[in-house]
Order: C-alpha cells, then sequence, then structure tokens
C-alpha cells in the first residue's frame, strides 16, 4: 500500500476479507464435526485442518488491518456483489450424511465464491490501494481453489486417503 492513509474502501475491503476468513473456518469445523460424527476420522481431520489454516487466515486480515476503523457488518449489511457471503453455504442445501467428496466440493464452491468476490472488487474499484488489496485476496483465494481441487482430486484417487495428502501438502505455502 502507498504511503497514503487507508481509505474507507480499503477497511470495507478488509472488514469482507475478515468475514470471509471467520465464515470459512467456522463453515470448516463444522465439516469436520459432521466427518467425525459419521465416524470419518481422516476426512474430519482434513476439514479441521482448513478450518485451523482459515482462523490464521482470519488473524492475518486481522493484522494487516491493525489501526485501521473497520465497519463492523452484520449479514444483512453484507456488499457481495452477489447478494450473499461467498463462503456462506446454506445448511438446508447440505445433506447429511455428507459424502466426503461432496463436503469439499461445497467448500470448494465457496472459495471459487470468495475469488470471484475479490476478484469483481479489483474491476471495480479505482483506488490503486484498494485494487492492490482485492487482487492480492483474490489470489489467496485462488490458491485456496487450486488445493481444494488437489485435495478434491486426490479423494478420487486415493479414497479419501487423507493423511497422505496433508503430510504431502505440509510443506507447501498453499493457504487453504
Amino acid at each position: 500500500m502507498s504511503g497514503a492513509k487507508p481509505n474507507a474502501a480499503t477497511a470495507e475491503l478488509y472488514a469482507h476479507a475478515l468475514a470471509i476468513e471467520r465464515e470459512a473456518a467456522a463453515r470448516y469445523a463444522e465439516l469436520a464435526r459432521s466427518m467425525a460424527e459419521q465416524g470419518n476420522a481422516p476426512t474430519a481431520a482434513l476439514f479441521a485442518h482448513l478450518a485451523t489454516r482459515e482462523a490464521r487466515h482470519a488473524e492475518s486480515v486481522v493484522a494487516a488491518a491493525k489501526g485501521l476503523d473497520l465497519p463492523v457488518l452484520k449479514p444483512w449489511e453484507y456488499h457481495w456483489l452477489d447478494g450473499g457471503p461467498p463462503e456462506k453455504v446454506a445448511r438446508e442445501l447440505v445433506p447429511a450424511p455428507l459424502a466426503p467428496e461432496d463436503a469439499l466440493k461445497i467448500a470448494l464452491e465457496a472459495e471459487q465464491r470468495a475469488r470471484d468476490f475479490f476478484e469483481q472488487a479489483f474491476a471495480a474499484s479505482t483506488d490503486p490501494d484498494v485494487k492492490l488489496l482485492a487482487a492480492a485476496m483474490a489470489q489467496e483465494e485462488a490458491q485456496h481453489v487450486e488445493w481444494l481441487e488437489l485435495a478434491l482430486a486426490t479423494a478420487s484417487e486415493a479414497g479419501g486417503g487423507w493423511a497422505g495428502f496433508l503430510a504431502a501438502q505440509s510443506g507447501d505455502n498453499r493457504p487453504a
């Protein structure tokens, strides 16, 4: 960001990023609980891993936005371009019990929507600082998409053998 004082648009973008990351962490924790209740420990571990990483992303957003007066976004105040938060999945649309591959597809769709949101914020903004921030956030979400696509491909090949997948990714800096 340039030396100029961050503006309201920058603060709002950070507020949305924080909402996205917190929603993702909550959803992944919920999916981890669901998989554990179904007796699917490997998939529960995968989603617990994702929940932890998203919670760390939320902490990173808080740190990056330190000193900014972030608006408090209530669900009905979100300014998502498609009318709903990118990471939100209607609970009534999630079948129970949920197959691991279906859970990954839900997560992938949410990450794609988050990426699309930041890409749209980049395209819609005329502020260079907001554009830079939105581009970085879109890139991070694109990495999430890539990681989940790899997890989904691994699920198909390994029948849900997540331990090997997570071990292979442990040295990876991809923020899924």
